[in-house]
């Protein structure tokens, strides 16, 4: 039995609604692709409001994209510290930051040539 491939946009679709479940905030997609020597295409960043929401983001995720997707990230760094946890599925990096750390990277600002789209909340 061979693994079906999923589509960036699937893979993108499945951590967003997974954010907003766990009610992840100031969601943001950063568009990579047209930016020479990029390590990915896409980024996704939001925020949590204590090391518990943080790994609470990061764990449904990781949870929905297996069900859904079928993928494990390739990497994952940060779960134990629960300030910053960053989930590698090679393509698509996703940040999961408390505010605090989040400000003082600053990742949307290392990458201001990146095309930012913020996602708003689902409406329940």
């Amino acid at each position: 039995m061979t693994k079906k491939s999923v589509s960036a946009d699937d893979l993108i679709a499945v951590v967003l609604k997974a954010i907003d479940d766990v009610k992840g905030l100031d969601i943001q997609l950063l568009d990579l692709r047209e930016i020479e020597n990029t390590v990915c295409d896409y980024f996704i960043v939001c925020s949590g409001t204590s090391n518990t929401h943080v790994n609470a983001i990061s764990g449904i995720i990781q949870k929905k994209v297996g069900k859904t997707c079928q993928e494990k990230p390739w990497h994952v760094e940060g779960e134990a510290g629960g300030e910053w946890v960053l989930l590698d599925y090679v393509n698509i990096v996703v940040h999961v930051f408390q505010k605090h750390i989040r400000e003082f990277y600053d990742i949307e600002s290392l990458w201001g040539d990146a095309k930012i789209t913020a996602i708003p909340a689902a409406s329940n």
